[in-house]
């Protein structure tokens, strides 16, 4: 994919993604070999268990899978936050990647034209985002993404995170689960007692949904009972 310029982020020197895992979980996956890419996403993932930073899993991700393609929601891409800038996030994204960020409509629109991805990861998926993709919404840098990949007959996988999954979300969290090519990494209520309506998914299960998920299956099971 030809590189656009750098210059309208307005990038700084010396900058971190600290605070700012689930911006790079978003990112869209390329390989041409199923094993390679559940290796890639099995190591990714037990580093973030074992409590490595998100720069040092995105690392070792780069180093297993052909070629990764981070993408950034607008709210992402364009807002600061109490965890850093925009700034900061756009630029340690593409220093570990050595791709651009995709953080609009028109720069993901040739995913699905190009055929660019086999595997397209949304982690974590807010009540938002599942909203948005029930509805076929498509305005935003993520859901046009997955709206492009579908079209290719190829699988996307969803690990919803949002406080109304149990509540506002559950009919969309429904609706999805019975569409063809969407598979869900396996969620739980994360707080029963003082959350009762929120859903989380387990993020050490996205390296095997995302196997059985190439392979045209739901990884199972997908309801989980609370965390021990």
């Amino acid at each position: 994919m030809q590189q656009r310029g750098r210059g309208g982020h307005g990038y700084k020197e010396g900058e971190s993604m600290k605070g700012r895992d689930g911006a790079f979980c978003r990112a869209y996956l390329r390989t041409m070999d199923p094993e390679r890419a559940a290796e890639g996403l099995r190591q990714l993932f037990d580093l973030v268990a074992q409590g490595v930073s998100p720069d040092q899993a995105l690392e070792q991700l780069t180093a297993v899978y052909e070629t990764v393609i981070p993408i950034a929601s607008e709210a992402s891409a364009f807002t600061d936050t109490r965890f850093g800038t925009s700034e900061e996030l756009l630029e340690r994204l593409e220093d570990l990647t050595g791709q651009e960020v995709l953080c609009d409509i028109p720069s993901v629109e040739p995913i699905g034209p190009k055929k660019l991805l086999d595997l397209l990861i949304i982690a974590p998926c807010t009540g938002n985002t599942l909203g948005k993709l029930a509805g076929g919404v498509t305005d935003t840098s993520v859901t046009m993404a997955a709206k492009a990949h579908l079209r290719n007959d190829r699988p996307v996988l969803i690990a919803p995170s949002t406080n109304d999954g149990l509540a506002g979300s559950a009919a969309n969290l429904g609706a999805l689960m019975g569409r063809k090519n969407l598979y869900f990494v396996p969620f739980r209520q994360d707080d029963p007692e003082k959350k009762p309506t929120s859903l989380v998914a387990d993020f050490s299960l996205v390296a095997e949904a995302a196997e059985w998920a190439l392979e045209g299956r739901q990884f199972q099971p997908v309801l989980m009972g609370p965390a021990s």
